[in-house]
């Protein structure tokens, strides 16, 4: 009667330990999959700006005139950024083109239909940047 008992015994914990083992796995891909979202602009912003008053114990006259330099230097990064647009559209051209040169016809179909997947989530995002 032991020798029974003993088996059930065993097999209960290695299915309890399965068990543990495939909710854990489970787990770990979830939680990859619900990342947190990055935060926005304004949120670094306001962030970089409560750590600036707060470490540096800046007065409110100082706190205004960070926030102008930090009007003025976000204006100068987007006009750069908008100069060199065209610039950086046609590296992602040429790569685009380089790309496709060693796919066959099928593969350059899929590739094609994942750059759209790519551009329609992108757009979705919120990004202004186009995509390889």
């Amino acid at each position: 009667m032991k020798r029974p008992t003993l088996s059930i015994a065993l097999y209960l914990c290695l299915v309890f330990l399965s068990g543990v083992l495939v909710g854990s796995f489970g787990f770990s891909l979830y939680s990859k999959r619900s990342a947190v979202a990055p935060p926005s602009q304004q949120q670094i912003q306001a962030r970089y700006l409560e750590d600036m008053r707060t470490h540096l114990k800046l007065s409110d006259d100082q706190v205004q005139k960070l926030k102008l330099i930090m009007e003025a230097t976000g204006k100068q990064i987007h006009a750069l950024r908008e100069k060199n647009r065209p610039e950086a559209h046609a590296i992602h051209e040429q790569h685009y083109q380089s790309v496709c040169a060693i796919l066959n016809d099928t593969q350059r179909a899929a590739y094609d239909k994942l750059r759209e997947e790519r551009e329609k989530r992108r757009q979705q995002e919120g990004r202004r940047d186009s995509g390889h």
